[in-house]
């Protein structure tokens, strides 16, 4: 009878303390990320080229031929050199992303100084390279990373550090994010100067279409997609391109090819006609952008994240068309023609209403 009773007291006592000691464990996961009795044993460390930490870079230099641009940073935000006040978020997300992309991504092959020639950096396109990234951190150490071609693959660029002999291959999406952010930065610094000297107001795209990879057009609840292949050719995602012989990658057919570039290579040139102001519900109510009418979505390579999203809403006037970058864009007009160039490559490749 003793044992019995004394079993009952300790079952309960242990269901609470059994209790006790999960919601413990539950604090401790919510507040560190983590299992408490992993924390001593799991090494949290860079395994990218980059070992200091993103936040601690405060200058970036990006250059690519003849062209150059940089950046620094504020306690308010990334600002372009010499240049009043922060960029825009979508810059700044970009720029973070490539600072991020070099301090967790790990090269998936290594070649060493001993396997290297002299002509091997030619070979990899390093010499010279398609593009620098020179990264100031805030104690005045400068990283200088080379990025080359791509692999025969078509899925890696071969990198450098500067003032290393080794080459590194890295996941392509690394090189392109720099890409993004030195045309995104150009394209903005191009802005600027336009509207000094007062030719055109300004461009309605953050980025070059050159950048983008993909396109999706809603329009009359149907979604169109639309991608380059290998070659950089556009092609409809589904119908109008063709598979190689023993080959799944899509291949564009040249002539639809032709009308896709030619519809969508004119977003670069698109121009904001007048600037409404701030996108609140009211206006977009009233604006038709509530319920856009159609929707652009505008993906860079090795993306599912939009570059930016464009929506067009209501008529303005016979001429003019209510537009927005969402979701922050505020309310612009754009031409009118912007919107049919678009309605009409949809009836040319057959995904017209």
């Amino acid at each position: 009878m003793k044992r019995v009773a004394a079993r009952r007291v300790v079952a309960r006592w242990s269901t609470p303390l059994a209790a006790a000691l999960l919601a413990a464990i539950l604090v401790a996961l919510a507040v560190s990320g983590r299992w408490p009795e992993l924390r001593s044993k799991v090494s949290i460390e860079s395994k990218g080229l980059l070992a200091i930490a993103p936040a601690e870079i405060y200058r970036v230099e990006v250059r690519s031929g003849p062209d150059s641009i940089a950046l620094h940073r504020e306690p308010s935000g990334w600002s372009v050199d010499e240049k009043p006040g922060v960029v825009p978020a979508e810059l700044a997300l970009h720029l973070d992303t490539a600072l991020r992309f070099m301090n967790v991504s790990e090269p998936t092959r290594e070649i060493p100084a001993s396997e290297l020639t002299a002509l091997s950096f030619a070979e990899f396109g390093l010499d010279p390279p398609a593009t620098v990234a020179v990264l100031e951190s805030r104690q005045g150490v400068a990283t200088t990373v080379n990025f080359g071609a791509l692999n025969p693959a078509g899925t890696s660029h071969y990198v450098r550090l500067g003032g290393a002999p080794t080459v590194y291959l890295m996941a392509r999406h690394v090189g392109a994010e720099w890409r993004v952010v030195f045309d995104m930065t150009r394209r903005l610094q191009g802005q600027a100067e336009a509207a000094v000297a007062s030719r055109r107001t300004s461009l309605l795209l953050p980025v070059s279409v050159a950048q983008v990879w993909a396109i999706e057009i809603v329009f009359a609840g149907r979604l169109t997609r639309f991608e380059r292949d290998a070659a950089g050719n556009w092609f409809r995602h589904i119908g109008q391109h063709a598979h190689a012989a023993g080959d799944n990658a899509h291949v564009a057919d040249p002539a639809q090819a032709r009308i896709i570039e030619t519809a969508l290579g004119a977003f670069d040139a698109t121009a904001v006609e007048t600037h409404v102001g701030p996108a609140d519900a009211a206006r977009l109510a009233r604006y038709g952008l509530a319920w856009p009418t159609l929707m652009v979505l505008f993906y860079a390579r090795d993306s599912s994240t939009p570059l930016t999203r464009l929506e067009f809403g209501a008529a303005a006037d016979s001429l003019d068309r209510y537009a927005r970058l969402a979701p922050d864009g505020a309310v612009v007009t754009v031409a009118e023609f912007e919107v049919r160039r678009l309605t009409e490559l949809l009836r040319a490749v057959g995904a017209g209403s």
